[in-house]
Parts: C-alpha cells; sequence; structure tokens
C-alpha cells in the first residue's frame, strides 16, 4: 500500500513539471482514490479560503490608506513604505484568488465531460435519468457559485488600480499638501471594498453551499 502510494505521488508529482498533462494527473489520484468530485471540493474549500484572505487583506489596505490620509506627524515615508507593502500585499492575494479560482474551473470542466460521457454506459434508464438530472442539478449549482466568484474576483482590479496610483502619486511627493490631494481618493476606496466584502460572502456562501452538496 505504502509503495503504490509512493508510485502515485511520484506519477503526481513528475505531472505536475509537465505541461497539457491534466488527464495524467487526475487519473494519478484516482489510483490513489482521489476522484475528481473531491478534488473540485478540495479547490473550491482553497478558493473559499483565499478569497476570504483577500477580504482581511483589503480591509488592512484600506486601513493603512485611512491612516495615511489621517496622518498628523512622524515620518511620512514610513507611511508610505506601509502603503506600499499592503498594495503589493493586496496584489499577492488578489493573484492568489485568481489562480485558485482557474484551478477550480479546470478540474470541474474535466468532472463535467467524465460525469456527460459516462452516461452512455448505463444499462438502466432509471439510473441513467437520475444521473442526468444530479448533473444538471450540480452544473446549475456550480454555474452560480463560479460566477458568484468572478463576480468577486472582478471588485479587486479597481481598487488595486486606485491603490496602485494612489502609491505611485506619493512616492514622488513626500509631503503633507500630496496627502491633501488623495483625500478625496478615500471615499471611493472605501466603498469599493465594501463591495468587495459583500461580493466576497457572496461567493463563500455559494461555496459552502457548492461544498455541502458535493458531500450529500
Amino acid at each position: 500500500m505504502a509503495d503504490a502510494m509512493k508510485t502515485g505521488l511520484l506519477a503526481i508529482a513528475t505531472c505536475l513539471l509537465l505541461s497539457g498533462c491534466q488527464s495524467a494527473y487526475y487519473s494519478a489520484w484516482e489510483k490513489l482514490g482521489v476522484e475528481k468530485r473531491d478534488i473540485l471540493v478540495d479547490r473550491v474549500e482553497n478558493a473559499k479560503e483565499s478569497q476570504e484572505e483577500a477580504q482581511a487583506q483589503f480591509a488592512d489596505a484600506l486601513e493603512e490608506f485611512s491612516a495615511l490620509i489621517n496622518f498628523d506627524g512622524g515620518e511620512l515615508e514610513d507611511v508610505y513604505d506601509e502603503l506600499n507593502g499592503e498594495f503589493l500585499d493586496s496584489q499577492a492575494a488578489a493573484q492568489d484568488v485568481t489562480d485558485r479560482i482557474d484551478k477550480v474551473e479546470s478540474v470541474a470542466e474535466a468532472l463535467f465531460a467524465e460525469w456527460e460521457d459516462e452516461l452512455e454506459k448505463y444499462d438502466s434508464a432509471t439510473l441513467k435519468r437520475s444521473s442526468e438530472q444530479k448533473l444538471r442539478s450540480t452544473r446549475r449549482q456550480y454555474s452560480s457559485m463560479i460566477k458568484a466568484m468572478r463576480k468577486a474576483e472582478s471588485r479587486m482590479d479597481p481598487i488595486l488600480t486606485a491603490l496602485q496610483d494612489n502609491v505611485l502619486y506619493l512616492k514622488h511627493n513626500l509631503n503633507a499638501n500630496a496627502i491633501g490631494a488623495l483625500d478625496g481618493e478615500l471615499k471611493a476606496i472605501q466603498q469599493d471594498v465594501a463591495r468587495l466584502m459583500s461580493e466576497m460572502k457572496a461567493a463563500v456562501a455559494e461555496s459552502d453551499a457548492f461544498i455541502r452538496t458535493m458531500r450529500n
């Protein structure tokens, strides 16, 4: 059993180093008893976690930007460094969200294609019809979830753009006048972050519902 596990893990590791190797990747896991639906659930959980982490990160960035606008003394360069750090962390968090959603879509496409193909293998019309109904239901719920994920993902770009603009402006204007010029930006960023939080919460709720369905 241990040797089989090592062989399977080696195949998976090798596959990860190659391009166009999705089918072999899934086959390697299946040999270890891990089906595509299990991988999908794991990836949805990972995507959900990345969205929750992004929510926290963008909230931190907003807090840092608010601190900058309310700057009342000290080293302005230190405040700039903090804001720039929050921007870079937000950028990384957003990329992680995108990467994990992409992985969800990848395995979902493989799962649904396999499910569709295997419908033709049924001899029992009753079981085939039941499986078709389950497939349609799962696809509908998946579609709703991935749409919510992508909608939330799209809310990050305007915030990143605004943060980048403000960081770049401040980089070359480290003075009180520059802070005054950025004051009008705060409300817009606050509104964008609020919308992001709302969309992220909706996507997380959709993810939880989908995971429950897949585990039943």
